[in-house]
């Protein structure tokens, strides 16, 4: 009798645990559904207060981002959908549940402990087995931390989270649709607004406006070295070396302009100027500095002024023969004291034997106040424009565009026929307007005009030399070398023939029309040739060490050629007079 009561009371006891199964899975729904409506709520009152999971905030802070919800078109418009009451078994559906039914059937979220899915399966679904919300079909509408969904290795591809700015960044990318600014990167957005950028103008006009710039400023370039030379070489000066100051002006000159921010604000306006807080930059700051600074080099105006007149205005072949002349104590200098010599008719080739070490101490001094300067000047030109940026003017674009790149193609060939022309006829030849008498007394050809003739040849090599070898070698500057170098030779092969006899009557130099053309040559072609501005800003910007090796080796391959080129003819045939005005006049008395 007792075991029928104990097997009639077994039902009782199952019943009374199915229907206690019953109130938890009943609680669990209400306070689930309770949970979800609290969150839509607090959407529908306020966007701006979506949760966001650790690990969401870890990723967006540690990239300097800020977090972006996108949300998915099919949640959209979710606070205009009313929520129909707790998740049960008379509706088995919720409303997250039913609008993916209706366009994904497959979530693909998937939980921390697979061991516990058929659990949950099994106290949504109910007592009865009826189909009911699984794990998969209703995440809790509130992240908690740590939380996040994590995806097994070798299972397909799952959705992202609504709260994940970086797996919204993803579905952005593969979907190809654009991602908002503040899920990018400094470099990506960089990247997009470049490739947005229209070519306003061809490819060969371009081209045409660079070619004329570099020979327009090319031309001021070599008369402000020349002029600077003039001023620059009197009695008592200290330094003697009168190409220094045209070094360290075009040194200035290329410091302001490598760091001016203003003057072609118009051409870089696609990226945004960045400001420096307390002197320093952020990340996207220096990225828009980068950019423009990188920009700003494809322009043809910029182009002509860095290369084109700071190239012109300094030479490093001058340096280099300057430098020689100094070592074998033949380096021009004003005369100081003529009174003291009046006997024997000084000039400023005139020299006084000396010792060695005394040359090589001259030599010295040269190479290192050369140095010293171009440096000390790309400094100055640098905090000269950092100084002067909130009054520089910028120059329209409008203007470049329409009237200065058009303009200069006229203006510079026309400038450069005009100084062939004025070769030929020279003002000062015998029947022209500064006439001084017979052919013997024209000087305009060997100061000048000889020099702006060969000037435009030497900038264009210069310019595409550097464009095609600079970028073989990135911790030396090879093009930059090569045309120093081959300046150099060049200048101590002028040199040589011009304070030589030549030709079967000997004449020194070729006679005066041909010493003129030499010196033509060294102040034109090789001036232009070479350059000291660009050589210090490369010395500047690269690695110490590499700067210090592309330093030693322009300044010991220049002297070695000069010995070797001028040296042998120094010490064995020896120079004469030059037969022609070679810009270094005796200035006797000032």
């Amino acid at each position: 009798m007792a075991e029928p009561s104990a097997s009639s009371s077994r039902p009782e006891l199952k019943t009374l645990v199915g229907d206690s199964a019953s109130d938890d899975d009943a609680k669990q729904s209400s306070s689930l559904a309770s949970r979800r409506h609290s969150h839509y709520e607090t959407q529908r009152t306020d966007r701006r207060s979506r949760p966001v999971s650790g690990s969401s905030q870890y990723t967006s802070q540690s990239k300097g981002k800020r977090a972006s919800y996108q949300q998915p078109a099919d949640f959209q418009n979710l606070d205009e959908v009313t929520d129909h009451g707790p998740v049960g078994d008379e509706d088995p559906y919720s409303l997250e549940q039913a609008a993916r039914v209706q366009n994904s059937p497959k979530t693909g979220l998937e939980t921390h402990n697979p061991a516990g899915r058929d659990t949950l399966r099994k106290r949504v679904s109910g007592p009865t087995g009826e189909k009911g919300l699984t794990e998969t079909e209703a995440p809790p509408p509130v992240q908690q931390e740590g939380s996040v969904a994590t995806s097994s290795q070798g299972t397909a591809q799952q959705e992202p989270l609504l709260d994940d700015p970086e797996a919204a960044d993803a579905d952005d990318e593969s979907s190809g649709a654009p991602s908002p600014y503040v899920s990018r990167r400094p470099e990506e957005y960089l990247q997009s607004q470049q490739r947005k950028l229209p070519a306003a103008v061809p490819r060969w006009l371009t081209e045409i406006y660079t070619i004329s710039y570099l020979i327009f400023f090319s031309i001021l370039g070599t008369l402000a070295r020349l002029g600077m030379q003039w001023l620059t070489f009197y009695p008592g000066t200290p330094i003697v070396t009168p190409v220094i100051w045209a070094n360290f002006a075009g040194c200035v000159l290329m410091g302001f302009l490598s760091e001016d921010q203003a003057l072609f604000r118009d051409e870089c306006a696609s990226v945004e100027a960045g400001s420096e807080k307390g002197g320093h930059m952020t990340d996207m700051e220096a990225k828009n500095k980068a950019e423009r600074s990188k920009r700003k080099k494809t322009i043809p105006l910029y182009i002509g002024l860095a290369t084109g007149f700071c190239g012109s205005f300094t030479s490093f072949s001058s340096f280099a023969r300057d430098s020689f002349l100094s070592l074998s104590n033949d380096l021009p200098t004003p005369v100081n004291h003529p009174a003291d010599l009046a006997s024997s008719s000084p000039t400023t080739t005139s020299t006084v034997p000396r010792p060695r070490g005394y040359s090589f101490e001259a030599w010295a001094a040269v190479v290192i106040a050369t140095l010293a300067l171009a440096l000390g000047g790309l400094m100055v030109g640098a905090h000269i424009a950092l100084f002067l940026d909130s009054v520089t003017p910028r120059i329209p674009k409008h203007l470049t565009r329409g009237f200065i790149d058009p303009a200069i193609v006229f203006l510079a060939w026309g400038s450069w026929l005009g100084a062939i022309f004025l070769a030929i006829w020279p003002p000062d030849r015998p029947s022209g307007p500064s006439s001084h008498g017979a052919w013997a007394n024209e000087t305009w050809r060997g100061q000048a005009l000889f020099a702006l003739v060969f000037t435009p040849a030497g900038c264009l090599l210069r310019f595409y030399a550097s464009l095609k070898l600079n970028g073989l070698v990135p911790s030396f500057p090879l093009g930059t070398f090569t045309v120093n170098m081959l300046g150099t030779a060049v200048e101590g092969m002028c040199y040589d023939i011009q304070h030589v006899g030549v030709g079967i009557m000997g004449r020194i130099g070729g006679g005066r029309v041909g010493c003129q053309v030499l010196q033509g040559v060294q102040d034109g072609f090789c001036g232009c040739l070479t350059t000291v501005s660009t050589w210090a800003a490369e010395i500047h910007g690269l690695r110490s060490r590499h700067g210090y090796a592309y330093a030693a080796a322009s300044v010991l391959g220049a002297l070695c050629l000069m010995v070797i080129i001028m040296g042998s003819v120094r010490w064995s045939v020896g120079w004469s007079s030059p037969a022609c005005n070679t810009g270094y006049n005796d200035k006797i008395y000032g």
